[in-house]
């Protein structure tokens, strides 16, 4: 095609829309500083999947960027608006509802949502979203769900796990990553033993 001075038609990219529903984005008040100098000052939050047997399940987590400690997460057969607002209502009782906390987030369907949007701004959190395709706006809970993945499922076929197994590995690894797995930006601490020892 070079040699006959030819060129192919590049299809223009179509902005994808959820059809009946409302929009909305929120800048990214971030900016990649994953740094909080005290708790409920930065969370981060994301949407993973964990396929078992034929089944997928998604994974919906919250966490504080003061101490990486996974604040909430649910687990749910799919991936709709209820998801990430029960797993925000389950951080907001857990922190004993604090006011301007910034909850960043990709630019995914649910977060854009009427109705996520409208959760956040009544619960007094402040919206923060990464530019659109731009995985490492939002890298560590990316990195989160990629070491859960790894780690609690290491030497495992997915395709040989139930139900039951999945969820009992998931919430083993979030106790396990909370309380006992040591990181060099915590001075080689765990995430609650951090917390414990700052307060």
């Amino acid at each position: 095609m070079q040699k006959n001075h030819l060129q192919c038609r590049i299809k223009t990219k179509k902005k994808w829309k959820p059809q009946g529903e409302t929009v909305i984005t929120a800048p990214d008040r971030i900016k990649r500083d994953f740094q909080a100098a005290a708790p409920n000052q930065k969370w981060v939050t994301d949407i993973t999947y964990i396929q078992y047997g034929r089944t997928v399940k998604y994974l919906s987590t919250i966490m504080d960027l003061y101490n990486n400690e996974i604040v909430a997460a649910k687990l749910y057969d799919h991936q709709q608006t209820p998801l990430v607002l029960d797993t925000i209502k389950s951080a907001l009782e857990k922190r004993a509802y604090p006011k301007g906390v910034i909850i960043h987030s990709d630019q995914g369907s649910v977060y854009t949502s009427y109705a996520y949007q409208a959760y956040v701004m009544e619960n007094n959190l402040i919206s923060s979203m990464s530019r659109r395709g731009n995985c490492w706006d939002n890298a560590v809970i990316e990195s989160f769900h990629s070491n859960l993945k790894s780690e609690a499922f290491i030497y495992t076929r997915f395709n040989s796990l139930s139900d039951i197994e999945t969820d009992s590995r998931v919430n083993a690894y979030l106790k396990y990553y909370n309380e006992e797995r040591i990181q060099e930006k915590l001075g080689y601490l765990s995430p609650i033993n951090f917390g414990v020892r700052i307060a």
